[in-house]
């Protein structure tokens, strides 16, 4: 019966080619297998793949296309969009407010929403004046002068 030294040093020898090394990498960083299962599967120490992990993963994200820096940019502009998203959403509800005369906002988002539409209700208000996106006029109030 042979005792783990001699299996471990067995192992260490056998030549694996660059295309498994990347493919045990790209499957572990996908969330396909775990470094355990990979060490099983492949016969060999959960180190080595941790060394090839380091060692390649710049490769594999090269290889399907996604640096580091394309990821950061792709997420940066995935920010902004929903930014946009979030203020075109607000500036609607804000028109409502202003229109129905109804603070929806106040009741049912959570506060730091809330006075973000509260600002831009005032801004609407400074730049339209007394007439309101439909082009009613609205009768003066104590809390648009303000």
């Amino acid at each position: 019966m042979k005792t783990q030294k001699e299996h471990w040093r067995k192992k260490s020898y056998q030549k694996v080619t660059l295309e498994l090394k990347l493919s045990v990498v790209d499957q572990i960083q996908n969330g396909q297998i775990s470094t355990n299962f990979a060490s099983k599967k492949y016969e060999v120490p959960r180190t080595t793949i941790g060394y090839w992990i380091k060692k390649y993963s710049t490769l594999v994200q090269q290889k399907t296309g996604m640096s580091k820096l394309d990821e950061i940019k792709k997420l940066k502009e995935r920010i902004e969009e929903l930014e946009f998203v979030k203020d075109f959403q607000q500036d609607i509800i804000a028109d409502m407010e202003i229109i129905t005369g109804v603070d929806l906002s106040k009741k049912s988002l959570p506060k730091t929403l809330a006075k973000e539409i509260e600002l831009k209700k005032k801004n609407i208000l400074k730049e339209n004046g007394s007439i309101n996106v439909l082009g009613l006029v609205n009768k003066p109030s104590t809390k648009e002068k303000k």
